[in-house]
């Protein structure tokens, strides 16, 4: 008669997951909201798209009037900014949580550079007469650009948080959960603008 083979404990899988990580860096919770908010873009996104196939001349020529200099200055600030981002975490991963901190507020320097390129791009356009009900273009421009502009700032607000709270010590090698969710909202906004950028400024 075969013996039956006993069942692993519970504890074996605890101790793998420990080992072995978590599957997402950060909170599930804020995973999901980034899911819902790239959703909502992509609606947005694919909205746009449509609406272009429809108008091409009219979108093409709107197009011109943007400044495209300043728009690929941004796609860099961005990026960079995740770089730095990603570099404060790998310091907290390491227990040194004031060189998270400055990584962070290297990236948030950057992000504030973005910020002040788009207000004056906004400001140009509002100067020029130009608003949401000039034509179909503008009206998804400035709603999609204005909309990724207030998620720049949440993210920085996020990222001051994160940077206040390393410098005072407040994470560890063991414990950075918090830092890696504001982190995977950051890298949501700069893919974002990742997507944005060519799409409205570039594509013809």
């Amino acid at each position: 008669m075969n013996t039956p083979l006993p069942l692993p404990s519970p504890a074996i899988f605890e101790a793998s997951k420990d080992k072995h990580g978590r599957a997402l860096p950060g909170d599930f919770a804020m995973w999901c909201f980034i899911l819902a908010e790239l959703l909502v873009f992509g609606i947005f996104f694919i909205s746009y798209a449509v609406t272009r196939s429809h108008h091409i001349e009219l979108f093409n020529q709107s197009q011109l009037q943007l400044d495209r200099s300043a728009g690929f200055i941004n796609t860099l600030l961005l990026v960079s900014s995740s770089y730095f981002v990603v570099r404060a975490i790998a310091a907290l991963q390491r227990d040194q949580g004031k060189i998270g901190a400055k990584w962070l507020l290297t990236a948030m320097l950057c992000g504030g550079f973005f910020l002040i390129l788009k207000f004056l791009e906004f400001a140009g356009k509002y100067n020029a007469g130009i608003n949401m009900s000039t034509n179909t273009f503008y009206m998804f421009y400035l709603f999609l650009a204005f909309f990724h502009f207030m998620h720049v700032i949440l993210g920085m607000i996020i990222l001051a948080a994160i940077a206040i709270k390393a410098w005072q010590g407040g994470y560890s090698a063991g414990h950075h959960e918090g830092a890696e969710t504001g982190a995977a909202y950051w890298h949501m906004v700069d893919l974002v603008w990742i997507i944005l950028f060519p799409l409205i400024y570039v594509l013809r």
